[in-house]
């Protein structure tokens, strides 16, 4: 795995990460999984097993899980697979093909079952029923019959959108193209995978072979390589076989549990897995993930895991979903491989926020089927704890949540003349000082040690106005990472605010833009149109483009729904910061900061120190010189209670408070965590405390759980 201009931080646990080192991280993850998903889906071509790149997103999710404002409208979190290949006519799916979550141990199953009887609000001895089920090493398929009939079969794609297979899909034997026996609805989109067994796989080897064609690599490789043939007749060639395990649109179905459903697939002709189990607790979900993990190598097809479902459908609509999978359901998968190799090097990369990050550059080794080259080592605390020395024999590991790690060094192997690693003082990019912060809050030395150039560093500067520039910020057209750094280099933007003056200091310039290589007058007239264009933005995506730490997008658009206007924002922030210290934070700006849902002290804090910088402010004064930040827009408009602030208080009975949180959200409100006088509705449950007292005595209103769902149509 490359290591990349931004460094990694995969040998450290996500919980001991800080939050601009996660945050960092988090972009890493983003481009290589983004990378993972193209040769994955639509080149047939992964770098990675399935069991790396889950492990990949787990870490990416895990990430978002500790730092929520991580989590913005680009987050891989939102996102399936990848867009589909424009060499196959799109099919749009009725209901979108999700991903599952994954465990990749015993604690992660408990909690993933405590975590939905959490939601529910079930207790730990009531009954709950689960699927246990082999996870397929395949490509994903939806079938859409209509009066049993199979008119179209398609590809996940991106999980919205995927390729039209059908002719494809019927050369495929198992799959019928009708639908037979009772029950059968007018309309059904069964799910499942596409696979290839082992026996045929090495059949199809051997006809390469002899054919003097290239070799598959794996059975998921060839399956799908087989299935996206452009030519039906070479799909009829190759072995494929398929299993039914889910749904999409259904005008009916044939049960109202997970089980009963695909034992109908079954009835209809569909194949379906044997080896599905109905499991009552976790100690049985266990038992048949170690039973089927037993049986792997005898089961003649490749699996990389086992799925857990909730058996009752109904139970399932309750759970709903987050971003790109189901609360419902979890991929428990199989352990990972180890090996070992030497460390040649230990170079200093420097991110955008100034980190010095040290990577271990290592002799390539193949781990679980991919080639390890670097592995990052967090920083100099990390390589004191480990000793890491070049020409040291480490061990790498690639699971979980740390891809890759140095789990540790092999002493009998170290060479008489190795010396401990001395860690650089100074910025290898720009030559200024690299020191440990002061926390100005705890007193605290940081762990990480940073670059003091800021924006005089290259490696920080043009980091920054790439976020500034990127999709969720300013995104503007034609100016994308390879126009910021071409502009650095040769100083035409150093600043964001120096974009907004391009075009003026273009005019009389020895050197016009026109005449660089790589532009010409009508690009250069798009790309000034393009810049003019964003002189007004969204105050959601200004507020992103600062670079605020912890501020992700969706942050972001929770600070400009609250606040309404950039101006209002900053005096918020500035009196936020006023007589605040570690042992004092109660002023009222401070107080309602925190108050919005999903801002804690860490980005109350962030936000404050970011507007305290005069450098900082320096720069928001000339960069609001030249734009102008509007009013996001409402959303839900037409709903009872878009753009209040509401406070849920007290036990809620016919639905949990996370539940009634979602659902206020989704309507446009902005639900707070205390109440103040900008509260305008508190919905207070039984036992409710101080919060229903407060909004008595500031005469807010107050409704009961049974008024809330009657006013936004949910009772």
């Amino acid at each position: 795995m490359a290591a990349g201009k931004t460094a990694d931080l995969r040998a450290i646990d996500v919980a001991v990460l800080t939050p601009r080192e996660a945050k960092r991280e988090h972009k890493a993850l983003g481009e290589e999984i983004a990378a993972h998903d193209v040769r994955y889906y639509n080149d047939d071509a992964p770098t990675v097993t399935d069991s790396e790149y889950d492990a990949l997103r787990q870490r990416y999710e895990a990430l978002e899980a500790r730092f929520p404002a991580l989590r913005d409208g680009e987050s891989l979190s939102n996102k399936v697979g990848a867009k589909p290949s424009e060499r196959f006519a799109k099919v749009r799916h009725k209901v979108p093909m999700l991903s599952l979550a994954n465990g990749f141990d015993d604690g992660d199953i408990a909690e993933f079952v405590a975590r939905i009887r959490r939601f529910l609000d079930v207790s730990a001895d009531a009954p709950l029923a689960f699927t246990a089920e082999p996870k397929i090493d395949g490509l994903s398929c939806s079938l859409r019959y209509e009066a049993g009939e199979l008119v179209k079969a398609a590809t996940r794609g991106d999980g919205e959108e995927g390729e039209d297979v059908t002719a494809n899909v019927r050369t495929v034997a198992g799959i019928p193209h009708r639908l037979a026996g009772a029950g059968v609805p007018d309309v059904i989109e069964v799910r499942g995978e596409i696979y290839m067994r082992h026996a045929d796989f090495a059949d199809l080897n051997r006809r390469q072979q002899e054919a003097g064609r290239p070799l598959f690599a794996n059975p998921r490789n060839a399956a799908a390589g087989s299935l996206r043939q452009l030519d039906a007749t070479i799909t009829a060639s190759r072995p494929l076989a398929f299993f039914a395990y889910g749904w999409g649109e259904a005008s009916a179905l044939p049960g109202d549990t997970q089980y009963g459903v695909v034992a109908g697939f079954g009835r209809w002709g569909l194949p379906v897995n044997p080896l599905m189990k109905l499991c009552h607790s976790v100690d049985d979900l266990l038992a048949h993930y170690r039973a089927i993990e037993a049986d792997r190598a005898a089961l003649g097809y490749d699996i990389d895991g086992v799925v857990y479902k909730i058996d009752s459908l109904a139970l399932q609509a309750r759970l709903g979903f987050v971003s790109r999978s189901p609360r419902w359901a979890l991929a428990h998968k199989f352990a990972a491989e180890r090996a070992t190799t030497e460390v040649l090097a230990i170079e200093i990369q420097v991110g955008r926020t100034g980190v010095l990050t040290p990577v271990a550059k290592l002799r390539p080794v193949t781990v679980g089927g991919v080639v390890v080259s670097n592995a990052s080592l967090h920083n100099e605390d990390e390589i004191a704890r480990k000793d890491v020395r070049v020409g040291d024999t480490v061990t790498i590991q690639r699971a979980g949540d740390v891809i890759p790690q140095i789990t540790g060094i092999v002493p009998e192997r170290r060479p008489a003349t190795s010396v401990p690693y001395e860690f650089p003082h100074t910025c290898p990019v720009c030559g200024a000082h690299a020191v440990h912060e002061i926390n100005p809050r705890t007193g605290r030395q940081d762990v990480a040690r940073r670059c003091t150039g800021g924006l005089t560093c290259a490696a920080q500067a043009v980091e920054r106005l790439r976020h500034f520039v990127s999709r969720n910020a300013f995104d503007i057209e034609g100016l994308g990472e390879k126009q910021i750094e071409l502009f650095h280099a040769e100083g035409l933007v150093r600043a964001p605010q120096d974009i907004f003056t391009l075009a003026r200091r273009d005019v009389g310039s020895m050197t016009p833009l026109r005449a660089r290589e790589g532009f010409g007058d009508t690009s250069v007239r798009n790309l000034f149109a393009a810049i003019e264009e964003r002189r007004n933005v969204a105050l959601n995506r200004f507020i992103y483009a600062l670079g605020i730490r912890h501020v992700g997008d969706t942050t972001a658009k929770l600070l400009a729904r609250h606040y309404g206007s950039f101006d209002a924002f900053r005096s918020a922030a500035l009196a936020a910061g006023e007589g605040i210290s570690a042992e004092q934070l109660n002023n009222e700006a401070w107080a309602e900061l925190t108050s919005i849902d999903g801002i804690g002290p860490v980005v109350a804090d962030a936000i404050v120190q970011f507007f305290a910088e005069p450098h900082n402010i320096e720069t928001l004064d000339a960069l609001v010189a030249e734009v102008s930040p509007a009013p996001m827009e409402a959303l839900a408009g037409d709903s009872p209670v878009a753009g209040k602030t509401v406070v849920f208080t007290g036990t809620l009975e016919r639905i949990t408070r996370d539940e009634a949180k979602a659902m206020a959200e989704r309507l446009g409100a902005k639900v707070a965590g205390s109440v103040s006088a900008k509260t305008d509705l508190v919905v207070a449950g039984l036992k409710a405390g101080s919060k229903l007292d407060r909004a008595r005595e500031l005469g807010i209103e107050i409704i009961d759980e049974a008024e809330w769902l009657a006013r936004v149509g949910g009772g």
